[in-house]
């Protein structure tokens, strides 16, 4: 439902009502400058509402009366161009992460590191395994009432693949002093920063999985030198690694008690199409 736009004055200001976009009638002479200052339109935040839907209640009267109002509507009637939108949209992925990788103090002092920890991978959808006990994963009906009664059980083993843990997040799982076994496969967000980082757990750590990783390189890797106490180590699948074959070579060097799982070892020591073809032209035919 488009909103109606006034006429204050024959200058070319507006006085706008929330609707699709705010900007001066035709043939009122509106200004270049109130076209490019307008290009967001800034709906008011109610303290009564939340969320997509509560805004879109507050600016559309009608909204309260309508059930399932799509997110497109929503970003049609409130921004003015693509690029807006996406700002948008991105910045509410960013606070989303943010929100997920938050410490949780009150658990922390209450509970103890060992149930903060957990409490944080769990949330996250990851596993985590207490020493002598079952795995324990989240599930449709909450965390189990078991974990707040293992306060003073280490945690020996976090599968956090697919998580979506930060340099932040990280805090949640280095007070895990037992920790031998840690899965960071796939993780969107795990880079050369929190590599850097995880010399905090050298004395435990026993096997760690990088797979998959797409923001960790080279530089990530040569900080792995402090856990020498690593038996397994998989590097496989990444993207960042420009040179895999030998990056697993100078790994395994760097680690000579750790099994290295990656790429074999051939992998980007290969000549490439271009040299290949090269080499051939340059090489003698045989009679």
């Amino acid at each position: 439902m488009k909103q109606s736009v006034k006429q204050s004055d024959g200058t070319g200001s507006v006085s706008p009502t929330l609707g699709r976009s705010w900007e001066p009638l035709r043939g009122t002479g509106g200004s270049q400058k109130d076209k490019n200052s307008l290009r967001l339109v800034a709906p008011v935040w109610n303290r009564g509402t939340s969320g997509i839907r509560g805004l879109s209640r507050s600016v559309d009267p009608e909204g309260s009366q309508r059930k399932g109002r799509t997110l497109l509507q929503f970003l049609a009637d409130h921004f003015y161009d693509v690029e807006a939108v996406r700002e948008y949209l991105l910045q509410k992925q960013v606070l989303k992460v943010l929100r997920k990788n938050r410490s949780s103090t009150y658990i922390k002092e209450r509970y103890g590191p060992y149930v903060a920890g957990a409490y944080f991978i769990l949330k996250q959808g990851g596993a985590v395994k207490f020493q002598d006990k079952e795995w324990m994963r989240p599930n449709g009906r909450g965390l189990s009432g078991e974990l707040w009664k293992l306060r003073e059980v280490p945690i020996e083993a976090v599968d956090a693949s697919g998580c979506a843990i930060t340099y932040q997040g990280l805090d949640n799982l280095l007070a895990l002093q037992e920790l031998q076994s840690l899965s960071l496969q796939c993780c969107p967000h795990v880079d050369d920063w929190c590599l850097s980082r995880l010399y905090q757990l050298a004395n435990s750590l026993r096997e760690l999985s990088l797979a998959g990783c797409p923001c960790i390189s080279e530089r990530g890797l040569a900080c792995l030198h402090h856990l020498q106490n690593l038996r397994r180590l998989d590097i496989s699948h990444l993207p960042a690694v420009s040179n895999p074959g030998l990056t697993q070579i100078l790994v395994e060097e760097m680690l000579p008690n750790c099994e290295v799982l990656g790429a074999d070892w051939a992998q980007g020591l290969k000549l490439g199409p271009e040299e290949q073809s090269h080499d051939t032209a340059s090489s003698p035919i045989p009679a």
